[in-house]
């Protein structure tokens, strides 16, 4: 999912785009899964207990909490986020879990590659010999359209217009 924000107070009057996984559920939806997943095992091993099998309770109670713990941490790597900030001082790119700026350049030096073909396709920034993916979480398409946003972003902080696109783009 990209996310147009308005840049952060005092850093400049750029463009800001927040990267982020797509979900297909909400977090009250996850939680109807799992209930659903716990009432239907829980009824096969109560059924199985009936039958003879007095270990299908506590495997299945096992069982649960391991589906659980797979759910949650499914869900924590949807917390994951990429903020980029274009602005005509400078490109920075923030990540979650990483302190500070992990990528910044100036953005008439910044370069965009869409390296890979198809389904491997992967969107790179570089500069001055430096190179970071970005948005390695998205679909492929949205990556195809991530990076021609980002060089509308570096066109426009740059001054330039759709001719000096050219000079951004790069194939690997």
């Amino acid at each position: 999912m990209i996310e147009p924000y308005p840049p952060a107070n005092g850093e400049g009057s750029g463009t800001c785009l927040v990267l982020r996984p797509n979900r297909a559920l909400t977090v009250w939806q996850w939680v109807a899964v799992f209930g659903v997943l716990a009432t239907v095992s829980m009824g096969v091993a109560v059924y199985s207990f009936t039958q003879g099998n007095v270990f299908a309770p506590l495997f299945a109670l096992a069982h649960m909490g391991f589906v659980a713990l797979a759910l949650r941490w499914a869900w924590r790597g949807g917390e994951r986020y990429e903020v980029l900030q274009v602005d005509p001082g400078s490109v920075r790119v923030r990540r979650s879990g990483a302190s500070g700026v992990v990528f910044q350049a100036d953005p008439r030096g910044v370069r965009v590659g869409l390296e890979g073909k198809d389904e491997d396709v992967r969107l790179v920034l570089g500069s001055s010999g430096r190179r970071i993916e970005l948005g390695a979480f998205l679909a492929p398409d949205e990556r195809r359209s991530l990076a021609g946003r980002i060089q509308d972003m570096l066109a426009a902080a740059t001054g330039g217009g759709p001719e000096d696109l050219k000079r951004y783009i790069w194939t690997g």
